[in-house]
């Protein structure tokens, strides 16, 4: 084996085993710290000299808080692998087909007119997700004659209307009850995840994941073009499709759990690009560790940076951006 391979297998293996090293800090680190030893014999041996406050504030609040955050890193990295890998763009996100904004009018619609509780947020910011997914496949006629270029454009329409409709939301909010929480919610956080967010999670990741890695191969097929694609015997059309409404699936459910979370899967793949190369078959799996092990991390720094905790999707952006801006360079615009 030679240095450079075996230089990649160690990058890939760190990349695999870091979320159980950031799970612990995780449970450890934040406004109340607690003993790491403690923590780790508590998670893998169930012995602990901590009190039962400490206790609580582990398992009751940090480790939902620590897995949903993984979940919803990986699938944003995954969603933005994949979206980059099908478009053949190396700008593209998981938030280019109006999923994030249509999420966004959700949540502001459901606190606007029941007020009530994260669930009904949950189900909105969802349900609308995909709704504005739906009409970025139906303005662009994706499944008839049209180019995925049309998918795009419609995603930008469906991204500008739901976006307008977001303002007029914040327009009309109460000021002192609802639009504080319309503000926040569309920050980005997971402060209030709960054993019950996990719960709503976990099926579209189980779905929506499973598919994406199975079709991972032919990423690399699509990403040469559609004409070498089809000769080649694949499907594009409906492989696209397939792959565009899993990440639209599991975006929608991250978006609908922690707000808007900006630049997680235009950086991570890139990372991975750079570190690995661009096989599709290990990039995507490897995206989605990476994103999930940033994710914790910056939720970590979220809570412990200052006395209030700072919205993900803050922290993210100023990571993201200066990124973004080596990163155009690097492409030239956007060119492979």
């Amino acid at each position: 084996m030679t240095g450079g391979k075996t230089k990649k297998w160690s990058i890939m293996i760190l990349i695999y085993i870091s979320p159980v090293l950031l799970l612990l800090l995780s449970l450890a680190l934040g406004r109340y710290p607690l003993n790491l030893i403690d923590v780790f014999q508590s998670t893998f041996f169930h012995k602990t000299s901590a009190s039962s406050v400490e206790t609580s504030v582990v398992w009751l609040i940090r480790f939902p808080r620590a897995i949903i955050g993984f979940l919803i890193g990986g699938s944003l990295a995954l969603s933005g692998a994949t979206l980059q890998g099908v478009f053949r763009n190396p700008l593209v996100d998981s938030g280019m087909l109006g999923v994030n904004s249509g999420a966004g009018f959700g949540a502001v619609l459901a606190i606007i007119l029941f007020n009530q509780g994260s669930i009904t947020t949950l189900i909105f910011s969802f349900a609308f997700g995909l709704l504005a997914v739906g009409m970025a496949f139906a303005i662009g006629g994706f499944y008839k004659q049209s180019s995925t270029i049309m998918l795009i454009l419609g995603g930008v329409i469906v991204s500008s209307l739901f976006s307008a409709l977001i303002s007029f939301g914040k327009y009309i909010a109460d000021p002192f009850d609802e639009l504080p929480e319309i503000v926040f919610w569309l920050m980005g956080s997971l402060a209030n995840v709960s054993y019950d967010e996990l719960k709503f999670i976990w099926l579209p990741v189980l779905i929506g994941v499973p598919v994406i890695l199975y079709y991972r191969r032919q990423i690399n097929i699509l990403s040469m073009g559609d004409k070498e694609a089809t000769s080649l015997g694949v499907h594009t059309k409906r492989l696209k499709g397939i792959l565009i409404i899993s990440c639209s699936l599991i975006t929608a459910a991250s978006v609908c759990i922690a707000g808007t979370i900006g630049w997680v899967g235009l950086i991570i793949p890139h990372i991975i690009r750079m570190l690995i190369g661009n096989d599709h078959s290990k990039l995507m799996p490897l995206s989605f560790f990476l994103g999930g092990s940033f994710l914790v991390c910056i939720d970590i720094l979220a809570r412990s940076l200052t006395a209030a905790e700072i919205p993900i999707g803050i922290l993210t952006s100023l990571i993201g951006a200066p990124f973004y801006i080596l990163l155009l360079k690097k492409t030239k615009g956007g060119k492979w």
